[in-house]
């Protein structure tokens, strides 16, 4: 565990680096960009040590897995000081039958990208409220679809504002703002710059949609110079893992 932890230390100065970095190259204060550890497919044992490294920050992006590792990292983490409690965020494409599974504990979900998903989650987010695991209304971001491809996911440029009212009209989510990932094969700068672009027009309808998630372990510096306010970063962080035994 002692490796570990250093191994994770030592990636975690490298990445807080690398943000600093962009972030100087763009103009922009480091303060100004959140950092999401994307810990899918990692056991729990790391999540509480980079949570034990002052991370609070962590995305998932399958529900049943996630909502177990929730459990058990509280279980490990016994009762953290006040605001030192993890945050979960679910990054991932999201089936409407799941959204019961994430309601309950999720800070927020950032792959909402059809009106049935919104109101599911809409559906869920209430029930959670009125068993009392919930306080306000859950937030939520729009996955954006750079190429349009409805195989990868995230609603186009054309439908992107009819999905916000729709979200906008939900009593039990918020409009939190975008998220985006840039296509595999895609010229990174060309993709962020229409990220970037679809962000504008989102905030230009609803002004408190500030967020943008857009970057990660690959390209975070380009997302950066192009306005991302969260970069979701996996592989940098944890390196090449898979889920081992709890």
């Amino acid at each position: 565990m002692d490796d570990r932890r250093e191994e994770l230390a030592r990636r975690l100065a490298q990445v807080r680096e690398r943000i600093a970095s962009a972030c100087a190259a763009a103009g922009r204060d480091p303060g100004e960009v959140a950092m999401l550890a994307v810990t899918k497919t990692i056991p729990a044992r790391d999540v509480v040590l980079l949570h034990g490294l002052g991370l609070r920050d962590f995305g998932e992006n399958r529900a049943q897995e996630a909502a177990a590792k929730v459990v058990e990292v509280a279980e490990l983490l016994g009762n953290p000081p006040a605001g030192a409690a993890p945050r979960w965020y679910f990054v991932g494409g999201l089936q409407r039958n799941k959204a019961r599974l994430v309601a309950p504990w999720v800070t927020r979900v950032e792959s909402v990208d059809s009106a049935r998903l919104a109101d599911a989650l809409d559906a869920q987010a209430r029930r959670a409220a009125d068993d009392g695991e919930r306080d306000g209304p859950l937030p939520v971001l729009l996955q954006y679809s750079v190429d349009g491809d409805p195989g990868r996911g995230g609603v186009a440029r054309d439908g992107l504002l009819t999905l916000a009212s729709h979200v906008a009209g939900c009593a039990g989510l918020r409009l939190d703002g975008l998220m985006a990932v840039a296509p595999l094969h895609a010229d990174p700068e060309e993709a962020f710059a229409d990220v970037a672009a679809a962000a504008e027009v989102l905030r230009a309808e609803h002004p408190a949609a500030t967020v943008l998630s857009a970057g990660m372990s690959g390209d975070l510096d380009v997302a950066i110079r192009h306005g991302s306010t969260c970069v979701r970063v996996g592989t940098a962080l944890v390196g090449e893992r898979r889920l081992a035994s709890r």
